[in-house]
């Protein structure tokens, strides 16, 4: 009998610096997704922590640390808090639209402000259209992107303020890359907090869609790039025992080093 696809071959990068933890060193197992089978494999590993990026499946494999934690929402018991709920109704004009995956001219735009005033020195900021269309149209998956707009006039298609790709899992939604216009990068004024909306607007999708999850990639304890992500609970963590609640975050294992 033949098996229903091979079992696939996993790689390791060469050590490189960690863009979330100064002074240390980051590696990254990581597997190719392509054939009839991507999706069933990378649903399989997404529930154990890899991310996707284009046609590979990868997740941290950095040697002596485990600071990288996968995190996900709890769709159906999310409930927001007051500065959330406040965030929601300044927003709640936005015309958002779920497109194919499609780059366009004004998507990339829109990145290339916002990597500029929020990650100037990130690994992305070197992005041509040739990249961005890589990222957004080379997927072996389901997948879409999300656009944020504000309100329409006369007719005419209202400013596009935010974007994310998403993919859809057989358990939720994973949200691989989100980018929105930062509060100075605006005509007439930003739009504080728009990547908070992107996620809430995830987790209702998700909600509706009967999905229990919203995968949020990786949060790094120490890390203050991450740390809006434990604004969403109930948030699971997945750690050597598999996935569980995420009650304090003191509770979470700070990464153990060992001397090179």
């Amino acid at each position: 009998m033949t098996a229903p696809f091979r079992f696939p071959r996993f790689f390791v990068t060469t050590p490189a610096p960690c863009p979330y933890l100064p002074g240390r060193q980051e590696r990254k197992v990581f597997t190719e997704l392509s054939g009839p089978h991507a999706a069933e494999l990378n649903d399989a590993l997404g529930r154990i922590g890899f991310r996707r990026s284009q046609g590979v499946a990868y997740r941290p494999s950095c040697a002596g640390c485990t600071a990288c934690v996968s995190v996900r929402v709890v769709t159906q018991d999310f409930v927001p808090n007051a500065t959330q709920r406040k965030l929601l109704r300044r927003n709640d004009d936005l015309e958002v639209t779920a497109c194919r995956p499609w780059a366009t001219d004004e998507q990339f735009q829109l990145l290339r402000r916002y990597l500029a005033a929020r990650h100037p020195g990130g690994g992305m900021a070197g992005m041509d259209e040739d990249d961005y269309a890589d990222m957004i149209e080379h997927s072996p998956v389901n997948s879409l992107i999300i656009e944020y707009r504000t309100p329409s006039i006369n007719g005419e298609r209202g400013r596009l303020v935010g974007a994310c790709l998403t993919d859809r899992q057989a358990d939720g939604l994973s949200m691989i890359y989100s980018f929105f216009a930062a509060d100075d990068d605006a005509p007439g004024g930003g739009r504080p907090g728009l990547g908070n909306v992107i996620i809430m607007d995830h987790i209702t999708r998700a909600r509706d869609a009967g999905l229990p999850y919203v995968y949020l990639g990786y949060w790094v304890k120490g890390s203050a790039r991450m740390a809006y992500k434990t604004r969403y609970r109930p948030l699971e963590v997945l750690g050597p025992n598999g996935w569980r609640l995420l009650e304090d975050e003191a509770t979470v294992s700070a990464p153990t080093l060992i001397p090179a």
